[in-house]
C-alpha cells in the first residue's frame, strides 16, 4: 500500500525546498548512504579476520556460506571485486542462496551498477519476499533512479517485515526530505536515532530537516550530538557552523565552521560561512 504521506511524491525535487530555506550555503554534503549497513557478517573488516575467514574457505572449498561470509568482510573492508567474487562463488555452489545474491547486490549498488544491483535484489525477493534487507537495497537503488514511489513501497515493506531496522526509516526519512516533507522525514529520522547508536548522520540529517523548517535551536542540538557522535565529520561541523549562525551566535558558528576547515580546508560552504560570521584565521573559538 502507497503511504498517505507521500501523496505529493510525484513532485521530484532533489531538495529544493530545504535548499531554498537554507540557502546557497547548504551544499553541505550528500546524505545518501552514510549510515553504514550491516551485511550478514557481524565480524569487522580487520586483515586478522578476513586471514581466518580464508582459511575456513579453504577448509571448506565447497561450502557457499563460508564465501558469503568472506565476501561480506571483504565488501565491509572496500574489497569490492573480492567480494563479488566470493558471492559469484556462493551463487555457483547454491543457486538459491538469497543473502549472497542481496549481498552481492549491496556491492554492486555501491559501486553504482545500479542494474546488476537491482537485478540481484529482484532475485533474491523471487527466492524470499520477505527477507528486509532486500527491499531496503532495492529501496535505495530506486531512489538513486529517481524512482520514489518504488523506493518508498521498498522501504514500507522493509519496516513491515522488520520494525526495528534504523536504516530503513533513516533511508525513508532521506526520501521525504528530498521531497520537503520535513516533518515525515523528522519523524523517520528521530526514530532512526532511538534504533541506531552512535551514528551522526541520523542526527545531521534530522537537523538540515529542522533548519528548513525554520527551528534553528533544535538543529543545533542534533548537530551538537552529531559532532560529538564523530568529532571528523565534515558534514557535521558545517551543518552545525549554519545552526549557530542561523541563531546569531557567532562565536560557535565561527568554531564550528574553523572546525570544518581543519578537516578539509578547500571546504567551500565552511569557508563562506566562517568569512559571513567574521572568522579571523588563526583565531581560537568557542564550540561549546
Amino acid at each position: 500500500m502507497i503511504c498517505p504521506r507521500m501523496q505529493s511524491v510525484s513532485r521530484i525535487a532533489a531538495f529544493v525546498a530545504a535548499a531554498a530555506a537554507l540557502g546557497a550555503c547548504t551544499a553541505i554534503g550528500n546524505l545518501g548512504s552514510t549510515v553504514p549497513e550491516e551485511p550478514d557478517s557481524l565480524q569487522a573488516a580487520t586483515p586478522a579476520n578476513i586471514a581466518s575467514l580464508t582459511e575456513v574457505v579453504q577448509r571448506n572449498p565447497n561450502d557457499a556460506q563460508a564465501y558469503n561470509m568472506r565476501g561480506s568482510v571483504l565488501g565491509r573492508a572496500g574489497r569490492n571485486q573480492e567480494a563479488l567474487a566470493d558471492f559469484d562463488r556462493a551463487i555457483s555452489l547454491d543457486a538459491n542462496y538469497v543473502q549472497a545474491y542481496a549481498n552481492r547486490g549491496q556491492v554492486h549498488r555501491q559501486g553504482n551498477r545500479l542494474d546488476p544491483a537491482l537485478a540481484d535484489y529482484n532475485k533474491a525477493l523471487t527466492l524470499d519476499q520477505n527477507y528486509a534487507a532486500a527491499y531496503l537495497g532495492r529501496g535505495q537503488v530506486y531512489r538513486q533512479q529517481d524512482r520514489a514511489l518504488d523506493a518508498l513501497n521498498d522501504y514500507n515493506r522493509a519496516i513491515q517485515i522488520s520494525p526495528n531496522n534504523g536504516q530503513a526509516y533513516y533511508q525513508r526519512g532521506l526520501l521525504y526530505q528530498a521531497q520537503a516533507q520535513h516533518k515525515y522525514a523528522v519523524d523517520d529520522f528521530t526514530t532512526a536515532i532511538g534504533l541506531i547508536q552512535g551514528q551522526a548522520e541520523p542526527y545531521v540529517a534530522r537537523g538540515l530537516s529542522q533548519l528548513a523548517q525554520g527551528d534553528a535551536r533544535a538543529a543545533a542540538s542534533d548537530l551538537d550530538e552529531a559532532v560529538q557522535a564523530e568529532p571528523q565529520s565534515l558534514t557535521a561541523w558545517t551543518s552545525r557552523g549554519l545552526a549557530y549562525e542561523r541563531l546569531g551566535d557567532k562565536e560557535k558558528a565561527a568554531g564550528s565552521y574553523a572546525k570544518a576547515l581543519n578537516i578539509s580546508r578547500d571546504h567551500d560552504p565552511a569557508k563562506k560561512g566562517f568569512a559571513r560570521v567574521g572568522g579571523r584565521s588563526g583565531q581560537t573559538y568557542q564550540t561549546f
